[in-house]
Formats: structure tokens, C-alpha cells, sequence
């Protein structure tokens, strides 16, 4: 299996955003605290992401077979249905985060870090995002992730077959996958990378109303793909 692991991904904390995103007024005590933790991260942030190569089999209605490994979801199948490579990943804004620890009754504070750590999983992601581009000479791509939108598109318990696709991810990236399948690092994003000429997020078959990190709209035609498959 042929893992490729990239560590200490260079990142910027554009300071002007995050304070606007977290709602600091200038020249307040907030604001000097809120730096403090800004420059913290500069100076422990470490984003990692790990990837692999897998190659795509269609097994009945909606069995996707990435490397031998089985996976059941009629939308992962219909992405795939003419892909022949796909690229599964885990992008984390890193373990060293998590090392920092602040008062339980400091929300605030935990909230701040939070918005520092997505920040971090940002730049992340992205460098993942250019690095498959350049190197793969991929044009269009786009991601679906396990428990991403409704659990008809891809439960999240198939993060197992994922994880397992990636080899020891604790190891490479020090991410852990828990028995609930949600990852430690918080703000760390796993799923599969995949050429293709249509436009597709993951929104487009979500169902949940005002979510916060919705990109598209909700699709009743794509949906009744879903329920037709």
C-alpha cells in the first residue's frame, strides 16, 4: 500500500478575518488575549495530511470496491460509476493543537481556538487540494466524506474502511478515529478525492436546514437518484 504522508504544511493566520469571524472589538482586552493565541499557533500549528492511491470496482447497486476494500453508499457509486482512480485522505490541523489545554469554564477561549485550529485544517486541505492537482495533472475533482449530509448518501461508519485504506493514521498524522467514528484532532477532515465533470458537494443531498457550513443547494433531482438506486 502506498501511503504518502506530508507534514509541517506552511500556513498563514490571516488575523484580520479571524478576528472579524470571532467578533473582537479593536483595542480590547479580547483582542490582546485573542493575538496571544494567534501567535501561540504560529508557533505550534503542525497541519498534516495523509493519502492514497485506490482504484475503483463497481459491485452491485451501490458496492464500491477501492483497493479490495468494500464500501455501500448509491451516491459514492454514482460518482464513481466512470472513475477508474480516486484518492482517499485525512487532512488534520494537528495533534500539537490539541496539547494546549484551557479552563473547562473558559468557552470563550475554547471557542477561540477552536476558529484557529479551522483555520489551520484550511491550509491543510488545500495544500492537499494543489499538491494531488500538480502531481496528478487532476483537473476538476471534487470530495465526498463519510457521514457527510444524510446517512442514505455515505454513513459515517464507513470511516473504518477508510481509515483501514490508509494504513496506522495515528502513526502518520496522529489523528485517531474513535469508537463513535469521529476523529481527534476536532478540526480534521477525511474522504475521497475523485475526478469529475460535474459539479458535486455534498450539500447538493443534505437535507439539513440552516446549516452554517452549507455550500450548495439542496437538489431534489440528484437526491431521487439516491432513492431510485
Amino acid at each position: 500500500m502506498n501511503v504518502e504522508t506530508i507534514k509541517n504544511i506552511p500556513f498563514e493566520l490571516d488575523e484580520k478575518q479571524l478576528i472579524e469571524e470571532v467578533h473582537i472589538r479593536p483595542a480590547s482586552h479580547d483582542m490582546d488575549e485573542f493575538e496571544g493565541l494567534l501567535n501561540l499557533a504560529r508557533r505550534t500549528g503542525k497541519p498534516k495530511a495523509t493519502y492514497t492511491e485506490a482504484y475503483v470496482e463497481l459491485s452491485g447497486a451501490d458496492v464500491v470496491l477501492l483497493n479490495g476494500i468494500r464500501f455501500n453508499s448509491p451516491m459514492l457509486y454514482t460518482n464513481l460509476s466512470t472513475v477508474e482512480r480516486v484518492f482517499p485522505f485525512v487532512a488534520t490541523c494537528g495533534h500539537e493543537m490539541d496539547l494546549l489545554t484551557w479552563e473547562e469554564d473558559n468557552l470563550l477561549k475554547q471557542y477561540w481556538w477552536d476558529t484557529i485550529k479551522a483555520s489551520l485544517l484550511m491550509s491543510a486541505y488545500q495544500y492537499l487540494h494543489q499538491y494531488l492537482q500538480n502531481k496528478y495533472l487532476l483537473r476538476k475533482t471534487a470530495i465526498m466524506s463519510p457521514g457527510s449530509g444524510d446517512v442514505e448518501v455515505w454513513p459515517i461508519e464507513q470511516q473504518r474502511e477508510l481509515f483501514q485504506l490508509l494504513g496506522n493514521v495515528q502513526v502518520q498524522i496522529g489523528v485517531v478515529l474513535t469508537e463513535s467514528y469521529l476523529m481527534i484532532p476536532n478540526k480534521t477532515i477525511s474522504g475521497i478525492y475523485f475526478p469529475t465533470e460535474k459539479d458535486f458537494r455534498t450539500c447538493q443531498v443534505c437535507h439539513r436546514e440552516n446549516c452554517p457550513s452549507r455550500s450548495a443547494e439542496f437538489d431534489q433531482e440528484l437526491w431521487e437518484t439516491i432513492l431510485s438506486s
